[in-house]
């Protein structure tokens, strides 16, 4: 008996998953809770432990996209399974095994093809069940479910016309909601009958288009004699012999993200061979098709030829590019900046801070402080330590826009913006005004590990009220950071160079460090923004006020 391993719910607000790697190959043999995958969200990575001892089968590709609730693998041989009513028509379709899921592929959030309903042909009421593989019934195709949200979706465009002759998982149309578009690819080969008009707005479930005289096993109904030309390429592709031997409806077909990449390079399924099961062309067979060069002149037309101007030179090196799919975390953050820089009146102010008496201090008690407290003392905690005190008195700073009022808040939640191996993430230092030096190093050094290890929760990445990033171990001189919404400023800090600066009429050289204020001009005005940064300088010259707290 085969158990079904489905995507499970991860977060309130998760609607949708990317499987980031499979730690054990199609046909392993696992264990229960034996981890068999990394999944990825917009916000965290988690782990995916199988849920009995079994062989592994795997139905989703690596780097897919896909819903929460898919099923994502079958478990064989597990205790307990049950398999369902359709296993043996599932386990005959060689979409559900092969290297890639087709509607899986597309990156909206498709968690697999809807199940389409089937029914006679009306004109053949006394049809058997059977009818459909005989070219007689028709396949209804209603809206599926593409996010918790979203209860209805535009037909933004119909890619086949009513009428045409379609294939399976051949996308017949896109689909538009308020986040995002989605394309709709077909779920048996026939007659494509609309339902629904080009431009209306019709809900989830509703029904859009009949696929009459095929079904979903891919035999459909003969195409009239009119429309043999046409037909003839995809007559072909489906007889010819595949790896594996015998053809079936998939061979030299492309699933819908390889044939929209080969769309866009102008290359036709015919002329790439399908490395997939069954010959399916899959999207790294896509990525990889090269155009068949220009066949040459003929031998009759030498004087035109002769004519032509010169070819031009072809530029020397490589000329290869490479595409890779977004990450939902790089979505996310893509989304939030964009966001952050059209709906607030961001602006940026400047100051520098000697940085000579913290260096002086830190050479001082380095070697002390690591020996007491295990952890070597960095920057990150002077600029913690003068920040937390910068917010007591300048509120408005700490503060956030709620649905029309401000809301102020008497604690310091800092946010520590950290390079980790998926993207940038901002994990939160809580109520870091009352750490010491100490307790902000251990937070920084643990969240920081954490980060590295792509295993920060949610939780340890919400609610912070006021940012600090560091451009400057990367080598950056001067910025303008974009606040980290729905806080209303952020302290940006850059690297540290010798510069002459004048002190007491002399000139000197001193450790310099340009620091910038980016900030939410709604909320916090210009006297405010000013003040915090020169009250932060000062706390940064003389680090022992921070000692005293004055």
């Amino acid at each position: 008996m085969a158990l079904e391993i489905k995507i499970p719910a991860v977060g309130e607000s998760i609607t949708e998953v990317t499987i980031a790697k499979w730690l054990k190959k199609d046909g392993d043999a696992v264990k229960r809770d034996e981890v068999i995958a990394e999944l990825e969200s917009d916000k965290a990575t988690f782990e995916l432990p199988a849920e009995a001892d079994g062989t592994l089968k795997i139905r989703v590709a690596e780097g897919e996209t896909i819903g929460i609730g898919t099923v994502i693998a079958d478990l064989d041989g597990a205790a307990g399974g049950a398999a369902p009513a359709a296993a043996p028509a599932a386990a005959a379709d060689p979409i559900n095994k092969g290297e890639e899921n087709p509607a899986a592929s597309d990156q909206s959030g498709y968690g697999g093809a809807p199940a389409g309903k089937e029914s006679n042909d009306p004109a053949t009421p006394g049809a058997p069940a059977a009818a459909p593989a005989a070219g007689g019934g028709s396949v209804e195709m209603k809206i599926p479910a593409v996010g918790e949200s979203i209860s209805e979706v535009t037909v933004a465009k119909w890619l086949k016309e009513d009428g045409a002759q379609v294939s399976r998982d051949e996308v017949i149309a896109e689909l538009e909601s308020d986040k995002a578009t989605f394309e709709l690819p077909a779920e048996a080969a026939g007659t494509l009958r609309h339902a629904v008009k080009e431009g209306e707005t019709i809900s989830i479930g509703a029904v859009i288009a009949r696929i009459e005289g095929g079904d979903k096993a891919g035999n459909g109904a003969p195409a009239p004699a009119a429309a043999a030309p046409a037909a003839a390429p995809v007559a072909a592709m489906a007889t010819a012999p595949t790896a594996g031997g015998a053809a079936t409806y998939a061979t030299g077909v492309p699933s819908p993200a390889a044939g929209k990449i080969l769309g866009e390079k102008g290359i036709a399924a015919a002329d790439v061979a399908g490395t997939g099961r069954d010959g399916r062309i899959t999207k790294e067979d896509a990525q990889n098709a090269q155009a068949k060069p220009a066949a040459p002149a003929p031998a009759s037309a030498p004087a035109a030829a002769a004519q032509a101007p010169a070819a031009a030179p072809v530029a020397g090196g490589s000329r290869e590019v490479r595409r890779e799919r977004m990450s939902n975390l790089r979505k996310t953050v893509a989304r939030r900046l964009v966001t952050v820089k059209n709906e607030t009146a961001m602006l940026t102010t400047f100051n520098e801070v000697n940085m000579q008496p913290i260096m002086d201090l830190r050479n001082k008690f380095k070697d002390k402080f690591k020996e007491k407290n295990g952890v070597g003392l960095g920057f990150m905690s002077f600029f913690t330590k003068a920040v937390c005190i910068a917010l007591k008195e300048w509120p408005a700073v700490n503060a956030q826009i709620d649905n029309g009022e401000i809301v102020y808040s008497d604690f310091a939640d800092i946010s520590i913006a950290v390079s980790a191996p998926k993207g940038l993430v901002v994990p939160v230092i809580r109520n870091a005004e009352q750490l010491s030096f100490e307790g902000i190093e251990k937070e920084v050094v643990r969240l920081a590990g954490l980060a590295r290890d792509n295993k920060l929760t949610i939780e340890q990445m919400s609610g912070g009220t006021f940012t600090i990033t560091n451009g400057g171990v990367f080598g950056s001189m001067l910025s303008t950071p974009i606040i980290n919404a729905p806080q209303s400023a952020i302290l940006g800090m850059h690297n540290i160079i010798q510069r002459p600066v004048a002190e007491n009429g002399q000139v000197v050289i001193r450790p310099m460090m340009y620091l910038a204020l980016s900030y939410d001009h709604r909320i916090i005005d210009g006297r405010e923004s000013v003040s915090f940064l020169v009250r932060v300088k000062e706390l940064l010259e003389d680090p022992t006020r921070m000692l005293f707290g004055i």
